[in-house]
């Protein structure tokens, strides 16, 4: 078995470094057990920073896609992948070590189709905090999972579509969705990691002010405008450092 992880990354040059680091000690993790590999590739998603370099340093290969849009950034690393397993994670998410091999364990499992990775807020505000709990009993719910951290079988990402680019916002949640949908017409299943938990940044959540972060997280705005390309420039466009 081997693993691709996929990495897209706009302008991250600040958070890049951490994240590919704690993504080499758990490929070091995995490889200790025979008969599984993993390789890094980093999408550069039209950056103008040193994103390219910084992961060039750290000896992933380096895929180039030059027009922004993160469904499109995962696609971009999804064709140029040699994996027959594809782990999806965003440039500002710390890894812990066990995760790649409790991801290639889990797909050992031949009737798993993919699935994808609790997550590990940790804002400094208490109000936000309580927020984002309250958007954990939404995505129990609702079955939305972040695609903070998500993997899947090569064949199934091609039998989905993959990533649907035409959104700007929530195509982490539509892939999972058909990953399960798929999982269900065929007699098989979608697993969701409880753990280990991945850690992804909380600059936003940190830095906006509280009614930004609750306006743009809100599931009617997404719903709306998840297809306006304007609306998120915020989000996307302009990251917070």
């Amino acid at each position: 078995m081997k693993l691709t992880v996929i990495v897209p990354a706009f302008n991250e040059a600040a958070c890049l470094a951490g994240t590919l680091h704690a993504i080499d000690e758990a490929v070091a993790q995995l490889r200790a057990r025979p008969g599984v590999d993993a390789d890094v590739v980093v999408v550069d998603n039209a950056s103008v920073d040193a994103t390219g370099a910084i992961a060039r340093r750290h000896g992933a290969t380096v895929v180039r896609e030059p027009v922004q849009g993160i469904a499109r950034a995962r696609n971009a690393g999804a064709r140029s992948a040699t994996g027959g397993v594809l782990v999806f994670i965003d440039a500002d998410v710390i890894v812990p070590r066990s995760l790649l091999d409790t991801i290639g364990e889990t797909m050992r499992d031949s009737t798993c189709v993919g699935g994808g990775v609790d997550v590990d807020y940790r804002p400094r505000r208490a109000i936000v905090r309580l927020y984002l709990r309250a958007w954990r009993l939404l995505a129990r719910v609702t079955g939305m999972v972040q695609g903070a951290a998500q993997f899947c079988r090569k064949d199934a990402f091609a039998e989905v579509g993959g990533y649907d680019e035409s959104v700007w916002i929530g195509e982490d949640v539509d892939f999972y969705w058909s990953l399960r949908t798929l999982a269900g017409r065929t007699g098989r299943h979608v697993r969701l990691l409880r753990e280990p938990r991945v850690r992804p940044s909380c600059r936003r959540f940190d830095e906006w002010p509280v009614w930004k972060t609750l306006v743009w997280t809100n599931p009617v705005v997404i719903g709306l405008f998840r297809r306006w390309r304007a609306v998120w420039k915020g989000w996307y466009s302009d990251p917070v450092r």
